[in-house]
């Protein structure tokens, strides 16, 4: 066994060049060949795709053959007074319709649609001709139940097929989609289906993770109990009432005519009800999945998800691509830590989506796939949930295999998808996100509201994306969405992150801005630290919250899960060596205190500022929804720890 490479490298390190051979047969050459721009850079594309959005975007829509059953008469209209196409209010291909489905159904029905794999060993396939017969089926089923354009269909499915053809059934007939993985608690469930009132709730009986098989009947009992006239049904007897022969046929909606509801973490109060559109979201996912992640027939697309995070509505997306997406129910490490890996090989997937943690442990854990298993069909990684730090991009680069482009992308629920994000024709460098999506105006803001190079600021969109929300439910005025995205700077998109643009057009992420370390005047986001904490060997995972008010400095109060047996004395000593030399010694913790588990949300999101408030005095059960979390005990945890600590 030849020796392994090191993974010591610092942010901005160069870990990965595309060869002219790998930029010239890309998607993105063939689109800039054929809008006429073949010798422009990505950066001359992108400043055209923000600049004349409405050119880019039709150019884009032509390329990639979108569906349009009626000619727009107009692709972008906003309702800036000035005329600019403001991120607020935009209304795209006016006068469009088409059906979600319809991008679907145009691929070769011989052609593979869709793998999926659970823990028991269970693999499906379906081609692209077998998976428009059980949607006709399950549409049929839908209608029968009275389903129409504009109801809601809700599910609790396990990501697998009856969630695919659920959601393409429900698109088909010009419903609203809207779904829960089953491992959500009732309640969590009941804040979001609640606000929607579906007509029709599709639920299995039970799920199996981590070698476990976990009844649902409680549940679904409760939400039975609270939905009133929903009619609760399986997958299997949807099935059965759309009967054996039924034919599909697309509803026509407009462009703007919602799609799906998505739903905000909902850790500290009734979780967002985000709504987009089919035409934005046809649009969007086809431009991030055929040009950014490279995908399209005879490529096999993974991203590890559940059916309650965006990204199993992105990895559902490259089924508008032609390409077989790939599915898994399950835990990520059961049996072990190297399940993914070996289900990659065995599937010959060509991209791999998974979350930063995943990626980081298994670096942590010494893995090194490439040595144990054939990964030759893999060329890119996916990553996100969380920022890479710059270690676990070299790991991703040289433990899969040869020629790995590591594409570490940020973007959220709010757009359902990617603003920052992949190039198949430019380097990696380690920590970076390589670029700004096309049609995406990221930016860096000051506090007064003007553009950073090379400086920490406010993550913005100053230009209109096809995908943001056309609404929030219930929303009839639209004040809620102005409130969470656009009351800070007129029209301007306010993510609620802290990012770097680098002078060669690549981005830091690091962390939510809410989250801000703010030391003696010096404010830091959370990835930063926790890219040196977590560094540290004998450290598993950290939290950390900054307890400072206005006007008084407060505690810095570290949560670390150890690795190995590690003792607390020395986890203390070599997080805070580590911080004073790496970062400063500022931002050396004032307490560093231990838990066996540290609290995440159901998408895997740190819960940094509900702890936060925590500790500043707030009740735990107003600070923080337990059923918004994946692990409720892990809360226990640290609330556990902050009482022996004297803080609560």
């Amino acid at each position: 066994m030849s020796e392994r490479p090191s993974l010591l490298v610092t942010e901005g390190d160069l870990l990965f060049q595309p060869t002219p051979e790998r930029i010239a047969r890309s998607r993105l050459t063939a689109f800039s060949q054929a809008v006429g721009r073949h010798a422009w850079s990505y950066d001359e594309l992108w400043r055209w795709s923000v600049e004349d959005p409405a050119g880019f975007w039709s150019s884009f829509a032509s390329f990639a053959e979108v569906p349009l059953r009626s000619a727009a008469t107009e692709i972008l209209r906003a309702r800036d007074e000035d005329g600019r196409p403001s991120a607020e209010g935009a209304a795209w291909f006016v006068g469009a319709e088409l059906n979600y489905l319809d991008a679907v159904t145009r691929h070769d029905p011989s052609s593979p649609a869709v793998v999926a794999l659970d823990e028991s060993g269970s693999r499906q396939e379906l081609s692209y001709g077998e998976l428009t017969s059980l949607v006709a089926r399950a549409a049929a089923g839908l209608a029968a139940l009275g389903v129409g354009r504009g109801d809601r269909v809700a599910a609790v499915l396990g990501n697998g097929i009856a969630a695919v053809v659920s959601f393409l059934a429900s698109a088909s007939l010009g419903a609203i989609w809207s779904s829960c993985a089953p491992e959500f608690g009732a309640a969590s469930m009941l804040d979001r289906f609640e606000q929607i009132s579906p007509k029709v709730l599709v639920a299995v009986g039970s799920y199996r993770y981590g070698g476990r098989d976990y009844p649902l009947e409680a549940k679904l009992e409760a939400l039975r109990a609270r939905l009133g006239s929903t009619v609760l049904t399986s997958f299997d007897s949807l099935m059965a009432a759309g009967g054996q022969q039924a034919e599909l046929a697309p509803t026509a909606v407009p462009f703007s005519h919602p799609l799906w509801i998505l739903y905000s973490s909902g850790t500290t109060g009734l979780p967002k009800a985000i709504v987009q559109s089919h035409g934005g979201i046809v649009l969007e996912h086809l431009k991030a999945l055929l040009l950014h992640c490279d995908l399209g027939p005879g490529e096999r697309f993974f991203w590890f998800s559940t059916t309650g995070w965006m990204m199993w509505n992105l990895l559902v997306g490259g089924l508008l691509t032609g390409a077989t997406v790939v599915l898994y129910d399950g835990s990520p490490v059961h049996p072990d830590p190297m399940a993914m890996w070996r289900m990659a090989a065995r599937e010959q997937v060509s991209y791999f989506g998974t979350s930063a943690p995943f990626l980081d442990s298994c670096r942590k854990q010494g893995l090194w796939p490439r040595e144990e298993l054939d990964l030759s069909w893999v060329r890119t990684i996916g990553s996100t949930g969380a920022p890479l730090s710059p270690e676990g991009f070299a790991w991703a680069s040289l433990a899969v295999g040869d020629d790995i482009l590591v594409s570490s992308v940020s973007g959220g629920t709010d757009v359902c998808t990617a603003f920052l994000t992949g190039c198949p024709w430019l380097a990696v460098h380690a920590g970076e996100l390589q670029c700004a999506a096309l049609g995406a105006k990221v930016e860096a803001y000051s506090a007064e509201g003007e553009p950073l190079v090379g400086e920490v600021g406010e993550l913005v969109i100053t230009r209109p994306m096809p995908s943001m929300p056309i609404s929030l439910w219930g929303d009839d005025d639209g004040s809620r969405l102005h409130a969470a995205y656009f009351d800070t700077w007129p029209g301007v998109w306010r993510h609620g992150d802290w990012v770097k643009q680098t002078g060669r057009g690549g981005f830091v992420v690091y962390g939510r801005s809410d989250a801000t370390l703010n030391r003696g005047g010096v404010r830091m986001g959370t990835a930063e630290f926790y890219r040196v904490v977590e560094a540290i060997d004998e450290v598993a995972d950290s939290l950390v919250v900054d307890t400072t008010e206005l006007g008084r400095e407060g505690e810095l109060i570290l949560f670390v899960v150890p690795a190995g047996g590690a003792s607390v004395e020395t986890i203390e000593q070599k997080v805070k060596a580590a911080l004073r030399e790496q970062v400063s010694p500022r931002h050396v913790p004032d307490r560093v205190l231990v838990a066996r588990a540290l609290p995440r949300t159901l998408n895997g999101k740190k819960v940094e500022v509900p702890i936060r408030r925590i500790v500043l005095g707030a009740a735990p059960d107003t600070a923080v929804s337990a059923d918004s979390l994946a692990d409720p005990a892990a809360l226990e945890e640290v609330l556990a720890a902050l009482t022996d600590a004297g803080l609560l």
